[in-house]
């Protein structure tokens, strides 16, 4: 009797530190998981929202104190005879002016150079580059060109277009409600939220049923 009395005292106390150990465990695990979630809230896109509103805001700043290189155009999907919120416009700054004459139409197919990136980041000083079709600084005689109809832009890329001549090139500050708005892109290289800043050249563009002249063929 005696020894069964020991055996289960034995086995009750190898229970209880079955039990702490299996807490203890436990303990680790949640704790775990609470320290990625604050990593993944201090990581290259934390605040997100707030920091690309905060940034979009300040551009009305430079349009006022440099109004010869700044301007602002309204989104051709909203009403022209009211001045509207900020986000109904996009923000430009003239890096080089064209030839003039006129502006491509929302039907028109444009050939254009381009760089897209977001704003500055913790990895990215200089704003992720999502999209290019030139690398380093801009050359005509090495760039690549994409040729597409304007329709097939986002409203705010589109509106930007609409308004330059051909050999123009400016900085063009997309708000997200003219871009991927508050969901990420179907490529997964822009989150939610983002203002787009894009490096656009307008080379050249036709109307209607007019074929633009082959880029292999170009005389520089």
């Amino acid at each position: 009797m005696t020894t069964i009395r020991y055996c289960i005292r034995q086995l009750e106390q190898l229970g209880q530190l079955l039990f702490v150990g299996c807490l203890s465990c436990l303990s680790c695990f949640v704790c775990s998981c609470s320290e990625s979630d604050d990593e993944d809230l201090t990581g290259e896109f934390a605040n997100w929202q707030e920091r690309n509103d905060a940034f979009f805001f300040t551009l009305e700043d430079s349009l006022r104190s440099n109004s010869a290189l700044w301007t602002k155009w309204k989104s051709y999907t909203k009403n022209a005879q009211t001045v509207g919120a900020t986000t109904d416009y996009v923000y430009a700054k003239l890096v080089q002016k064209g030839d003039g004459g006129d502006s491509p139409l929302y039907t028109d197919t444009v050939r254009i150079a381009y760089r897209g990136r977001l704003l500055p980041s913790a990895s990215y000083p200089q704003g992720y580059v999502f999209d290019q079709t030139f690398v380093g600084n801009y050359d005509i005689r090495t760039a690549d060109v994409y040729d597409a109809a304007i329709s097939a832009f986002t409203d705010g890329f589109a509106t930007a277009l609409q308004h330059m001549h051909r050999g123009d090139r400016y900085l063009v500050y997309v708000p997200y409600a003219l871009g991927y708005g508050t969901s990420d892109s179907s490529s997964g290289k822009i989150p939610g939220c983002s203002v787009l800043v894009f490096d656009i050249v307008l080379i050249d563009f036709a109307s209607g049923t007019d074929k633009l002249v082959s880029w292999s063929a170009r005389q520089l």
